[in-house]
């Protein structure tokens, strides 16, 4: 669906959902919007608008990194939106073209952050500090805060993770710990990317709209400096919370083995005794005796009480 909405020369808003008959030179900045769009309604942006063949390229062939490119009578640009559903970080591109008097925003997925700059254009009855740049900042601001609840969901994710609230088993602890590690790798192939795109922006002599507004845009530089920073440290804390795991059950492993040990340390010598008395040998005088099997059955008894003293003296059992 391609949707437009311009201001006119006499300050009136007009919008459309067809562009093939509109005379942009009527208006003084115009913004049109493919939603979704079908092939017939992308090739406007070859016929239409005469965009660069690369840039078209960028657009219906996700997912491009994010970045700008600059051509003869327009900017490109590519971002990323992010989503968190069901566990999985998704990723969709929002691309842009602005030129000194227009704004063309092309998306393949429904997007938020454009409906709600859109209505507000249309409801805001101060229009005079609206141009393509300030339409270009107001979307990419909502959709650099629209990335601090997914990361707030992740440390949720990761407190639970390192309480143990839920008493789950190691080896499930250990398998959510390793999807969220791989959601927050995916979210810093997208945040550091924008985050050099906005640096980019900030330095470039060629965009007067960002310059003029370079406030505004540090501001969304900003943001995301703090989104890096809180995923490196999150990640940070998912390293440490797998060590401790692989330290405790280590040590669990290990105590398991010292008891197994100190077991077999004691029933050693028993087991020696068994041995030799359990030889058919014919003369074994001990066999003969009246009270040997006591005896033996007691001598076993001493040894092994007094093995399990002497353990215990040297902390086997701490």
């Amino acid at each position: 669906m391609i949707s437009f909405i311009g201001i006119t020369n006499n300050d009136h808003v007009e919008t459309y959902i067809s562009i093939s008959d509109i005379d942009f030179s009527t208006f003084k900045w115009f913004w049109v919007d493919f939603n979704q769009p079908t092939n017939e309604e992308s090739q406007h942006l070859v016929d239409t608008f005469h965009f660069h063949p690369l840039a078209i390229e960028d657009c219906v062939h996700r997912l491009q990194r994010p970045k700008l490119d600059y051509y003869d009578n327009h900017t490109f640009f590519v971002t990323h939106i992010v989503r968190e559903q069901e566990g999985e970080i998704l990723k969709e591109e929002l691309n842009y073209f602005i030129g000194d008097n227009f704004i063309v925003t092309f998306h393949l997925s429904q997007s938020d952050e454009v409906d709600e700059v859109w209505n507000r254009i249309l409801f805001q009855e101060n229009k005079e500090q609206w141009d393509s740049f300030y339409v270009f900042h107001q979307i990419l601001d909502k959709t650099v805060d629209n990335y601090f609840p997914v990361i707030y969901k992740i440390e949720d994710n990761l407190d639970k993770i390192e309480g143990n609230t839920h008493r789950k088993s190691m080896n499930l602890l250990m398998h959510e710990l390793f999807a969220t590690r791989n959601m927050l790798l995916n979210l810093l192939h997208t945040i550091n990317p924008m985050r050099d795109l906005l640096y980019r922006m900030l330095n470039s002599h060629h965009l007067s709209g960002v310059t003029d507004r370079k406030e505004y845009f540090s501001d969304i530089y900003d943001h995301l400096l703090k989104l890096s920073d809180i995923i490196m440290s999150d990640r940070e804390l998912t390293a440490d919370i797998r060590d401790n795991y692989l330290s405790v059950n280590s040590h669990q492993t290990n105590n398991v083995m010292k008891v197994l040990t100190i077991i077999t340390s004691i029933f050693a010598p028993l087991t020696f005794i068994v041995g030799i008395y359990g030889m058919n040998f014919e003369h074994m005088p001990e066999l003969t005796w009246k009270y040997g099997y006591f005896i033996t059955l007691g001598l076993m008894a001493m040894i092994g009480i007094s093995m399990y003293v002497w353990f215990k003296k040297k902390g086997w059992f701490n």
